[in-house]
């Protein structure tokens, strides 16, 4: 098994992807929004509310960003594959329905000697206008796939700052919480087959890294933003470490004028998602 080094900086063929407002609404359930009390959030989880227009997480611009595909990467056991890292700018907020047209491109594969990492990007353009919608910044690591000599990669200067955080918010997940997300398109059995996550060294299927992230996404909206997608510009964070459902999660954010450092964790402080960073507009 070995990684097609060649795919690097290969640009796709352009791919039009569409949504509904019926996609918008589950990946909202799907992200945790309404969990508690189905009266909050409702305008990302309803769209016929009396004076509430229905509006869209801003995390979703991960999966609206997704669908381009270069070429292969290579040959190996995609149960040794986990989502490493996620990035993302809105260059405008998400209509509830829309069409977007999509490249993408590998721009680096790192040696990370116990496996490699496999870095994306991806933008998002207006179909007519062909202005920017979204840029999209992934990674992946691949257990096995090191080794092999090469750069490991940047490095980051993110730390924890030495001062309590400005805010904590805490959402608890859904047992269910993995078969309600798989619904928006990531149909990877690591999160719904028991016997899959178990050649991945898991002995339950975990909750999708984006899920997290979404979770994620909407304790930041709702603290830093005051609910509007409008003032969510960008979003990055590490993934650290698995989250079950069912697991709640905590997120700490420090807030520097337009920018936060943020850090998600699990009850017994665990980590999950960490070098977190957001910018809010002002607004």
């Amino acid at each position: 098994m070995s990684l097609n080094h060649d795919v690097i900086g290969v640009e796709s063929e352009p791919v039009e992807k569409s949504w509904t407002s019926k996609d918008t609404l589950l990946y909202a359930v799907g992200v945790g929004a309404g969990l508690d009390d189905p009266t909050r959030e409702l305008a990302f989880t309803t769209e016929n509310s009396a004076d509430v227009r229905q509006q869209v997480l801003p995390t979703f611009a991960v999966l609206a960003a997704q669908g381009a595909r270069g070429r292969d990467l290579g040959d190996f056991d995609r149960a040794m594959l986990v989502h490493a890292e996620q990035e993302f700018r809105l260059h405008r907020p998400l209509p509830p329905a829309g069409t977007v047209r999509i490249t993408s491109k590998v721009t680096g594969i790192y040696d990370k000697g116990s496996g490699a990492l496999v870095v994306s990007e991806a933008l998002a353009v207006d179909p007519d206008s062909a202005e920017p919608m979204i840029t999209s910044r992934s990674s992946v690591f691949i257990r096995g796939e090191g080794g092999f000599g090469g750069a490991r990669g940047p490095g980051s200067d993110w730390k924890v700052p030495d001062v309590p955080p400005d805010h904590e918010v805490t959402y608890r997940t859904r047992p269910e919480q993995a078969l309600i997300y798989r619904l928006s398109g990531d149909r990877n059995p690591l999160h719904s087959d028991p016997a899959f996550a178990a050649r991945a060294g898991f002995d339950r299927p975990i909750l999708h890294g984006l899920c997290t992230y979404g979770v994620t996404g909407r304790a930041l909206l709702h603290t830093l933003a005051g609910s509007d997608p409008a003032r969510f510009a960008a979003m990055s964070g590490r993934f650290s470490a698995p989250v079950f459902p069912g697991e709640s999660l905590t997120v700490s954010m420090w807030v520097d004028g337009d920018t936060a450092m943020f850090r998600t964790a699990k009850q017994d402080g665990t980590v999950v998602i960490d070098r977190g960073t957001a910018t809010i507009d002002p607004g």
